[in-house]
């Protein structure tokens, strides 16, 4: 469903935007869909799929006007304001202005994909 379902929410999406030559469609993923980890294959496939028909779309609908972008969220999300300050966990407004900044991207340069990670990963 992971990415049935983003497959046709873009189907319908593109119909709207193609007409116009313009706009944006977001997609969020996560790091199982960079790398497939122990126990998780359902969840990696999905993921996978999901990070494939996004570079399929951003080859297809770039040079017609329309930026896809894909994220992949690795880690936590924080959810209280305290455990933004006191945790590895991912700020989520901090990821909103990632997706806003991506929303401003000159058409010159435009990403296709983008990952955040907390800042205490080691690499």
């Amino acid at each position: 469903m992971s990415a049935y379902g983003a497959f046709l929410m873009a189907q319908h999406a593109a119909q709207r935007m193609l007409p116009v030559g313009a706009g944006a469609m977001l997609f969020t993923g996560a790091s199982a869909g960079v790398k497939g980890f122990t126990k998780s294959s359902v969840f990696a496939m999905g993921k996978f799929a999901l990070r494939g028909l996004c570079q399929s779309l951003a080859g297809e609908l770039h040079p017609q006007g329309i930026h896809i972008g894909h994220f992949v969220i690795d880690g936590g999300i924080a959810s209280t304001p305290m455990e933004n300050a006191q945790s590895a966990r991912l700020d989520p407004d901090a990821i909103a202005d990632s997706y806003i900044h991506f929303l401003d991207q000159h058409r010159s340069a435009w990403a296709w994909e983008i990952e955040l990670r907390p800042w205490v990963e080691s690499f």
